[in-house]
């Protein structure tokens, strides 16, 4: 038996609900993801609001961050970076990255990739639509 099964048998119950971003106005970054995605919003209150996935899994939240200050991407030396970002699946990429503009993102400048178009949405968290 590994560690990993002992870990796993004596652990309580844990389930991944959301992923929380950081804005300074939660009602309004959740109005575009909204917009981008389609989802509903699950929760809201002052300064936080839960978007839930149509299939049931895990959703994004919102929070109002008095502090927050923007990421750059890519970052430089000295620059706030982006402590995480989100990928999201498309069947059509020069599509989805015109929605994604039409929702309030904006194409950021450098793209690593041919098969991905990175974002960022309107407080400047980067996002990636890959094929």
């Amino acid at each position: 038996m590994s560690d990993d099964d002992t870990t796993a048998a004596t652990r309580p119950l844990l389930r991944f609900h959301a992923t929380v971003l950081d804005s300074p106005d939660a009602g309004e970054l959740a109005a575009f993801y909204r917009r981008l995605l389609g989802w509903e919003t699950r929760s809201e209150e002052e300064g936080w609001v839960t978007l839930s996935a149509p299939d049931g899994g895990a959703g994004l939240s919102f929070q109002t961050e008095d502090h927050y200050v923007r990421p750059v991407w890519p970052a430089g030396p000295g620059d706030p970076q982006m402590s995480m970002h989100l990928d999201i699946q498309v069947d059509d990429l020069d599509a989805a990255s015109a929605h994604a503009v039409a929702a309030g993102a904006t194409v950021a400048e450098f793209q690593p990739q041919d098969d991905v178009r990175v974002h960022l949405d309107p407080a400047g968290h980067p996002f990636c639509l890959f094929l």
